[in-house]
């Protein structure tokens, strides 16, 4: 017998996240310089890390030689402040991914099933497949949530139900009411992850405050990342906020260190930099406007985000546009593995870096054939 076949078939029948390609891969298929290639398919801020963050990245690494805090003592501390939580209620990840993979380990089981919205974020399905469960997957409205729907699946298997606010990869937002009212309609023995990797990117008039519904309801996970807005995607690190009943569970499977030394430095250091992710802000709605004006005088389509990147409809030739786009040195992220064939993903860059982009579009898109 094959090591394949002594796999169990779940595990053997995934498919790898497929992640956006580095420049560095892009410069060596295609011959092209690194610097001049401008990456928008990964949702990553164009402007870097803080500068406070960085500061404390390097100083921490005069002590790589030991093992990091296992227990994140000093991150927990400021993240505890920060939400006015108990430290203990929050458990930290190597990336949010790692929390949406601790909740889908704890709760899902071969027999079990997860609830989550078609066109939202690939590693709720990945994460329900790896465990064996079964995969509830609920029909979108206008690319987002229908959480009528949602509740109406919900069945005497379900364990875990996945929530992406705004939603990736379409940027769908639900109304922190909307949230509210379906997480109390929810049975209390059901686990509820609000993943708000983009929260940082929501206006005044978006925000809510996800801690109170924590505070309420002891079956809810707050996700959060510091791999985008905050700048720290290559570092890993993100957690998660719930009542002491779901993180003892959690912290009963998370890998010990799994949050490096330099990530919890990093991340100490830019939850204090207001200015930095004020910048970032900013950043994103004038390069959002940008892209949306360059789009429209193109006759192209869009879902419109609340996020920092748009879902572009651009065709049938949406898999050719991709390569002829990086044949042009311009990286966006395809999600035909999303059942989104006609569209393509395209992160918010800096003004350069949106313009060169929208300056190669009318031809990348004569040769694809759109």
């Amino acid at each position: 017998m094959s090591l394949q076949q002594q796999a169990p078939a779940h595990v053997s029948a995934l498919a790898p996240y497929q992640p956006g390609k580095p420049v560095s891969e892009i410069a060596r298929q295609f011959g092209l310089n690194e610097a001049d290639i401008v990456k928008l398919a990964s949702n990553e801020n164009p402007l870097g890390m803080s500068p406070k963050a960085k500061a404390a990245m390097l100083a921490a690494a005069n002590d790589l030689g030991r093992y990091p805090d296992p227990n994140g003592f000093e991150l927990k501390a400021a993240l505890a402040a920060r939400h006015d939580v108990p430290a203990e209620w929050i458990t930290l990840g190597n990336g949010s991914n790692d929390i949406l993979e601790l909740v889908a380990h704890a709760f899902l089981v071969p027999g079990t099933s997860s609830v989550f919205a078609q066109y939202s974020f690939a590693v709720y399905a990945l994460a329900t497949q790896a465990t064996g469960a079964r995969a509830i997957v609920v029909p979108a409205v206008d690319y987002g949530h229908d959480l009528a729907a949602m509740r109406a699946a919900i069945d005497t298997t379900t364990r875990v139900v996945f929530i992406a606010n705004p939603n990736n990869p379409t940027g769908t937002f639900l109304t922190g009411q909307q949230i509210a009212d379906f997480v109390a309609a929810v049975p209390s023995d059901v686990v509820v992850v609000l993943d708000e990797a983009y929260n940082e990117y929501l206006t005044a008039d978006q925000s809510y405050d996800a801690m109170a519904l924590v505070r309420r309801h002891a079956n809810l996970l707050v996700s959060r990342s510091f791999s985008k807005a905050y700048g720290l995607a290559g570092l890993r690190v993100g957690y998660g906020v719930a009542q002491p009943a779901l993180t003892d569970l959690i912290n009963r499977i998370r890998q010990p260190f799994n949050v490096n030394t330099l990530a919890q430095a990093a991340a100490c250091a830019s939850i204090t930099d207001a200015e930095f992710l004020q910048q970032t802000f900013d950043n994103n709605r004038s390069g959002m406007a940008q892209l949306e004006s360059g789009l429209k005088a193109l006759g192209l389509a869009w879902v419109p985000s609340t996020g920092n990147f748009l879902l572009v409809e651009v065709g049938d030739q949406a898999a050719a546009l991709n390569i002829e786009l990086l044949r042009r040195g311009v990286i966006v992220r395809p999600v035909g593995n999303y059942g989104l064939s006609r569209h393509l993903r395209v992160s918010i860059g800096t003004e350069h870096e949106n313009a060169v982009f929208l300056k190669v579009l009318p031809e990348a898109m004569r040769a694809a054939g759109c």
